[in-house]
């Protein structure tokens, strides 16, 4: 949460939560434009040295722990340091070399049914029910609807659908696991140290891969891409949701996931005249139709708050 003093610096919650949609929405597509200059490991592990160590400066300023001492607390910053800020965009931005943006952002809003069906599966929720179930089997079904197998001319497509798949069932889990391992440090300096730890580990494979940064080209537009990547859809982005999660609570910032893949659509057809067609839509439709039946309950009360809330600014 951000110090008191700042509070009053802040927009409300409604232009915060269309803030974050976009800025993460539009990182899908900065992602893009930096691949076709620099290499993806690298590219995504220079993004996190930046983010990184952003974050970390403001948990320095802002935090009464801003590095861990334990055992339970190096745990508790390992687990996001490998699956959040490792796996998770060492897959995304190798599956974007094969799709675009937009794609990748629909596949990637599947996140919040996998953890739902992960955190059933390892006993950390309530065992799904029937209709749990079928929202699982929905959102998978959705992203086998993005790859369309039947076109049969998506080639690398379905390689792209499949690591980008991979990454956010990575991304997913370490959201899982994360909760046995929280030793109560403070979000910020949790964060800032797994992406310094995942910025380690994406170097370390990027080498592995045979990746140089000295094959990138430093066009004006891969310096932006970067620096978007790092401060503003990274580090700033974090400190929304950060602050967001304290206002909102978990449930109602999910829902920044399908915003997400829309913001994306429309960056991505501005920039590259990139078009989301029909069967993509249609994809991302039955993602979100397994989202609702997953959260059914809480998406009933979160409507149910906003159409109080409406009802008691309403002149």
């Amino acid at each position: 949460m951000m110090p008191q003093k700042f509070w009053r610096l802040l927009p409300d919650t409604s232009l915060l939560f269309v803030s974050l949609a976009i800025l993460w929405g539009t990182s899908f597509v900065a992602i893009e434009v930096g691949l076709h200059h620099v290499p993806a490991l690298a590219f995504a592990a220079l993004r996190y040295d930046v983010a990184g160590v952003v974050v970390l400066a403001y948990a320095v300023a802002a935090t009464d722990r801003w590095r861990p001492r334990t055992r339970e607390e190096f745990g508790s910053v390992l687990v996001p340091a490998v699956f959040v800020f490792g796996a998770y965009p060492a897959l995304l931005y190798v599956g974007e070399t094969y799709v675009s943006g937009a794609v990748a952002a629909v596949v990637v809003s599947l996140s919040p049914v996998l953890t739902a069906g992960f955190g059933s599966a390892l006993d950390f929720e309530e065992p799904l029910t029937t209709t749990g179930l079928v929202g699982v089997a929905l959102g998978v079904l959705g992203v086998g609807v993005v790859v369309d197998p039947t076109a049969g001319a998506l080639g690398g497509g379905i390689v792209g659908v499949a690591l980008v798949l991979a990454g956010t069932a990575c991304f997913a889990l370490g959201s899982v696991l994360a909760r046995p391992f929280d030793a109560g440090l403070p979000k910020p300096t949790t964060q800032a140290w797994g992406m310094v730890g995942g910025a380690g580990g994406l170097h370390a494979a990027s080498l592995a891969r045979g990746e140089s940064l000295a094959a990138a080209t430093w066009t004006t537009d891969a310096v932006v891409a970067l620096a978007y990547l790092s401060l503003a859809s990274g580090a700033v982005a974090f400190l929304v949701y950060f602050e967001l999660l304290e206002r909102v609570g978990a449930t109602e910032l999910t829902l920044v996931s399908y915003l997400e893949p829309v913001v994306a659509a429309l960056v991505g057809w501005a920039i590259f005249g990139d078009v989301v067609d029909a069967t993509t839509a249609l994809g991302f439709a039955v993602i979100f139709l397994g989202f609702a039946l997953l959260k059914r309950h809480a998406l009933s009360a979160v409507l149910a708050a906003v159409r109080r809330q409406v009802r008691t600014t309403r002149p």
